[in-house]
């Protein structure tokens, strides 16, 4: 009998690793993803942690030995797959996962941005992903369209229609993810169409629980003031 990875019972379990890559030398992920706690918003809400992988910077190839033609999106979501794996290799291979990742994002800088809708979107409609998208934060400065996406059809991707709400914020959906990719003002959100509600970020967050203590304490203070006031009646 052996193991789903073809190993014998009891022999060490051993998998091919991606190589180290040197870090970004942009604060892309930093400013619009990690900073406001999208992609930790985005975690929190498709949850099953351990098939869901929802991260940034992972490299993608076919397997962790192809020397050539990896990508490391700025962010990668993909459901029914073995998040344990993935992050013990360091990386996203097709192969070893059994499937193309299901959604990925990039987010225009400087040094990448051209690269972004021409090459990646080559290669990651030749990897199988679904759903492809672009965020630029400086509204169509460095990409050819502030937000875009794209969804495979017959091995070729179709732009997704992006929708003007307002005057500088975009909407477009993600039948992926079963939720709206936003661009308002530069800044990228996750809005659910089920709920009529953003995934709020670490800011609106705080200012909720804040809120919510505040009435806790006015109905705790009220409370008090009746029950001081029957007091006084009963007493008079």
């Amino acid at each position: 009998m052996t193991s789903k990875l073809g190993q014998q019972p009891g022999t060490p379990r051993t998998l091919e690793k991606f190589p180290e890559f040197p870090p970004r030398d942009d604060m892309q992920n930093s400013l619009y993803l990690d900073r406001p706690a999208h992609q930790a918003a985005l975690e929190e809400h498709l949850g099953n942690h351990d098939t869901t992988i929802v991260l940034s910077e992972i490299p993608v190839r076919w397997t962790p030995s192809q020397t050539r033609g990896h990508r490391i999106p700025d962010l990668l979501v993909a459901f029914r797959v073995d998040t344990a794996r993935a992050i013990e290799q360091m990386g996203y291979s097709i192969q070893d996962l059994g499937k193309p990742p299901d959604f990925v994002l990039e987010v225009a800088s400087v040094s990448t941005a051209e690269n972004d809708y021409t090459d990646k979107r080559r290669d990651y409609a030749n990897f199988g992903v679904p759903e492809y998208w672009r965020f630029d934060p400086t509204g169509g400065g460095r990409y050819d369209a502030p937000l875009a996406g794209d969804r495979l059809a017959e091995g070729a991707y179709q732009p997704i229609e992006i929708v003007e709400v307002e005057p500088e914020h975009l909407r477009g959906h993600s039948v992926v993810l079963n939720l709206d990719l936003c661009g308002d003002h530069g800044q990228l959100r996750w809005y659910d169409p089920v709920t009529g509600r953003y995934l709020m970020t670490y800011t609106e967050e705080r200012e909720a629980r804040i809120a919510a203590e505040d009435r806790a304490d006015a109905a705790e203070n009220r409370v008090r003031e009746l029950e001081e006031e029957l007091r006084r009646r009963e007493q008079n």
